[in-house]
């Protein structure tokens, strides 16, 4: 697994879609994934600071996981299968990891929610990743 960061969420003007940019740590990858506009709204939201006036469901997801006294330790975007990428959330509690299956979104959402890092699969990179040279990047 490799480490990445949000690097951004844009909207992919060729299809008017929003998109989540996961650019690697120790490298010049980046790796697209389109995502549904809320999901893009609720990382933009976290990114910039920006609380929303009642819970979003990634908020309520979280406040969850901190009441049952566990921690969201990773999210892990661990396949890409027919163009559909899938992602894993790993939560601690009470001595023991669980790994929850997850949009890569919502794992994201809760990721940066928690302070917590964003692993990719090394074959997904691979796979789907592109270099983040200036004439790459998705605006």
């Amino acid at each position: 697994m490799i480490m990445v960061t949000v690097d951004r969420v844009g909207l992919d003007v060729d299809s008017n879609q929003a998109v989540l940019l996961l650019k690697v740590v120790e490298g010049g990858t980046i790796l697209p994934i389109w995502i549904g506009p809320i999901e893009a709204s609720a990382i933009a939201m976290e990114m910039q600071g920006i609380r929303a006036p009642r819970p979003l469901t990634c908020d309520l997801l979280k406040s969850v996981v901190d009441s049952l006294d566990a921690k969201i330790t990773m999210a892990k975007v661990n396949d890409l299968k027919e163009d559909t990428f899938f992602a894993r959330l790993v939560l601690e509690t009470g001595g023991r990891t669980l790994e929850v299956d997850s949009r890569p979104s919502d794992a994201v959402a809760l990721a940066i929610r928690a302070g917590a890092p964003i692993y990719v699969a090394e074959s997904v990179l691979d796979r789907a990743g592109i270099p983040s040279a200036p004439d790459n990047v998705v605006h």
